[in-house]
């Protein structure tokens, strides 16, 4: 199996030397401007300094510009940038590295070497022509895409990655109903693979819609799963019984549909060709720390939800091979509303009370949390599959925003805010989950950044309960542990399916108190 090196190297030497070659033409097109611009008396002494000084500096020096570009992630991350911001980048980076080119030239000369006139315009052509190169190398790259003929798709083969569906496990729920469409408004294919536990609901508008697919069926029923993964590139595995009281409600559903079905589909699609395969974790996988987190920190799961989350990044990333890229995203503590709301979430649920009773609770309001939008974390899934395939390969990515690292008190406070007349009762409990989480990686390797952030996403529950599109905030629909207690154990229908379940979830020793009773037997 070839090493990220490796395919780094493979990828990035091309743009490296393409970089430099750019670089060169800058300065010579610098000092050319500067013979142009000379007085005639002594244009031959000028150009034997000139030419010494090209030679003699620039040169040796150049190896500079791609080694800070290198710095500035122009091989590793721009690609999947951004247009806006990716400009931004190579801009800070030319100019970077233009303005170093200078000072470190003059402290090997100590003379003006590089003529002043010179000095001004080659970090503007070095921007001018490593942004332009990226531009035109972007317009080539539409509009060869543009005029291939596409009015046969039946002539191009199957497997063509922008003719494969996306494979969305559980795009029926809370975020998978934002993701899919997001999707389908970019003009990919999806395909939807849910049981519909909470209902169609959320996605029954898609329904019929050409690039849509449906596939009803459980996770954990190999026979569905196969079905669903047969001509797909990528997959997003959202499927899950979340948060820690829906997983305590249904601990032997938990280990199955959290772990063991994650095993297995890893199997499934390795089996049928599928390359990316992203996979939705939390970041509560961390625990408790009074430390700031990221993704090279301990890990320290404290539930039964955080350990099944924990075991399947492990699972994956063990699994990758060179055919099979999981990425696994550790999602900060959602929030907002969605097609299929949910009011078991903090921000959400004291954003209702606060509208309903004008008195909320904060248990430990001390705690810190990362919060997302739930339409941001589609959005941190997209980003990802757009991401150049050896970038966020067997990559962990903790999906949200330092900017919306929060307390708990700082949350009631915002919605003291925005509901006037709110009060705050403060308590203490026995959870001491308290994290700050560092988001720096996604940011700065794929450019991500929330797009809506804390009071923007109060302001949009309010309005939805104000106008009563969600009339009873309190209705099990909205709640997954009550309604998973009202609608009696997830039992797999098929007793193949519980083997199954069974095989994949036998080779951890951190559910003991739960593997008998997957298995069948008594605990």
């Amino acid at each position: 199996m070839k090493t990220k090196k490796q395919e780094f190297w493979t990828e990035a030497a091309p743009r490296i030397l393409a970089d430099l070659a750019l670089v060169h033409l800058a300065a010579l097109s610098s000092l050319a401007a500067v013979m142009l611009t000379g007085s005639s008396e002594n244009l031959t002494e000028m150009a034997v300094q000139l030419r010494h000084f090209y030679l003699a500096t620039f040169t040796p020096l150049s190896p500079l510009f791609p080694f800070i570009f290198f710095l500035n992630g122009f091989y590793t991350r721009s690609r999947a940038y951004a247009t806006q911001y990716k400009w931004a980048v190579v801009a800070r980076g030319a100019t970077v590295a233009s303005l170093a080119f200078l000072f470190a030239a003059f402290l090997l000369t100590r003379a003006n070497s590089f003529p002043r006139s010179a000095a001004v315009t080659f970090p503007i052509l070095v921007n001018v022509l490593t942004i332009g190169a990226r531009v035109v190398k972007n317009w080539i790259s539409k509009t060869t895409a543009a005029s291939t003929p596409r009015s046969n798709p039946a002539d191009r083969i199957a497997s063509d990655t922008d003719l494969a569906p996306v494979l969305v496990v559980g795009g029926a729920g809370y975020i998978g109903s934002i993701l899919c469409r997001k999707l389908l408004a970019q003009g990919r294919r999806v395909r939807l693979l849910d049981s519909f536990v909470y209902g169609d609901a959320a996605v029954r508008e898609l329904f019929g819609h050409e690039r849509f697919e449906l596939c009803i069926g459980d996770c954990r029923n190999i026979q569905s799963v196969v079905s669903a993964m047969k001509g797909v590139k990528s997959v997003v595995h959202l499927a899950a019984i979340v948060g820690d009281p829906a997983c305590e409600q249904d601990r032997k559903a938990a280990l199955e549909i959290n772990y063991a079905a994650t095993r297995m589909m890893m199997e499934v699609a390795k089996g049928y060709g599928v390359e990316r395969f992203l996979f939705a974790s939390s970041c509560s996988v961390y625990g408790e720390t009074d430390e700031v987190v990221d993704e090279r920190s301990a890990t320290n799961p404290i539930s039964l939800y955080a350990q099944t989350k924990l075991d399947s990044e492990q699972a994956l990333l063990r699994g990758r091979t060179t055919d099979f890229h999981p990425t696994v995203l550790r999602l900060a503590t959602v929030f907002g509303n969605s097609y299929r709301p949910r009011f078991d979430l903090v921000v959400n649920l004291l954003t209702a009370k606060a509208m309903r009773d004008h008195v909320i609770t904060i248990y430990n309001g001390e705690q810190w949390r990362p919060f997302l939008h739930v339409s941001d974390v589609a959005e941190g899934f997209i980003r990802v599959l757009e991401a150049p395939l050896h970038l966020v390969s067997g990559e962990i990515y903790n999906l949200g925003d330092s900017r919306l690292n929060y307390t708990l008190g700082q949350v009631a406070e915002a919605i003291q805010r925005l509901v006037p007349g709110t009060k705050v009762e403060n308590v203490e409990n026995p959870d001491r989950r308290n994290y700050r989480v560092s988001f720096e990686k996604i940011h700065g390797e794929l450019g991500f950044s929330c797009m809506t952030h804390l009071q923007e996403g109060i302001r949009d529950l309010q309005e939805a309960l104000h106008s009563r599109r969600i009339e009873d905030y309190t209705d099990s629909q909205y709640h997954n542990q009550r309604f998973l207690k009202a609608a009696g154990r997830l039992i797999s229908k098929e007793e193949t399916d519980s083997q199954v379940m069974a095989a994949f979830a036998a080779t951890l020793e951190n559910y003991q108190n739960v593997l008998p009773e997957l298995a069948g037997e008594p605990k």
